[in-house]
C-alpha cells in the first residue's frame, strides 16, 4: 500500500495526520484527563510532542508497522486518533483518543469498527487488540461496543509516573468479524 488510506464511515472521515493538524491536536490534549486515561500522551502536551507523533506516525506508515487515522469529521477537521500498530505475529493493538467535545457521541466506536474490519480485509490480521486502564470504563465500554471480548486482565502492565497499573485486554478474531 503506497498511498495512506482514506475511511469514510457515515459521520466520519478517517485519513492520514496532516502538519495543519498539529494546533488542533496540541489544544485537545491540553486536558489532563488524556494523559491520566493514557499510557503515552504527556501532560501538559506540546506543540513538539504533536510534531513527534506526526513525525514518528509517519514513519510507522513508511515501514508499513503501524497505521495511525486522524478521526475527521465531514468537513475534514480532526476530532481525535485512531490506530492500528503491526506487533508482529499477525497481530495488531487498537488506539484512540477523542478530543472532548465530541465524547459520548458513539464516533470512536463507528471508527473503531472501520479500522478493525481494514485490518483484517486490507492488512490480513489474525487478532486485533487494545487494552485501557481500569479507571476509564468507558474505554472498555467502547471496545465491546466495536465488537471486541474482554480477553484478559494484565496484571502490573503498563507502567506510567513510576506506578504500576493493571489493564484489561480486549481482542477480537477475524474468523469471529
Amino acid at each position: 500500500m503506497e498511498n495512506f488510506p482514506v475511511i469514510e464511515t457515515e459521520r466520519l472521515i478517517l485519513s492520514q495526520l496532516k502538519e495543519e493538524d498539529i494546533p488542533f491536536v496540541v489544544e485537545y490534549l491540553q486536558e489532563k484527563i488524556f494523559s491520566e486515561l493514557t499510557s503515552n500522551i504527556p501532560y501538559p502536551y506540546s506543540e513538539e510532542d504533536a510534531k513527534f507523533w506526526l513525525q514518528i506516525s509517519r514513519q510507522a506508515f513508511e515501514m508499513k508497522s503501524g497505521f495511525t487515522f486522524a478521526i475527521r469529521n465531514k468537513e475534514g477537521k480532526i476530532l481525535g486518533a485512531i490506530g492500528l500498530h503491526d506487533r508482529g505475529d499477525d497481530k495488531a493493538e487498537l488506539g484512540y483518543w477523542l478530543a472532548q467535545p465530541f465524547w459520548n457521541k458513539g464516533l470512536v466506536t463507528e471508527a473503531a469498527k472501520e479500522i478493525i474490519d481494514f485490518g483484517f480485509r486490507k492488512l490480513q490480521f489474525n487478532k486485533i487488540y487494545a487494552t485501557h486502564f481500569l479507571h476509564n470504563p468507558t474505554s472498555g465500554k467502547v471496545l465491546l461496543k466495536a465488537g471486541m471480548e474482554q480477553e484478559a486482565i494484565l496484571k502490573q502492565h503498563i507502567k506510567k509516573n513510576g506506578e504500576y497499573f493493571d489493564t484489561p485486554m480486549y481482542s477480537v478474531f477475524r474468523d469471529k468479524n
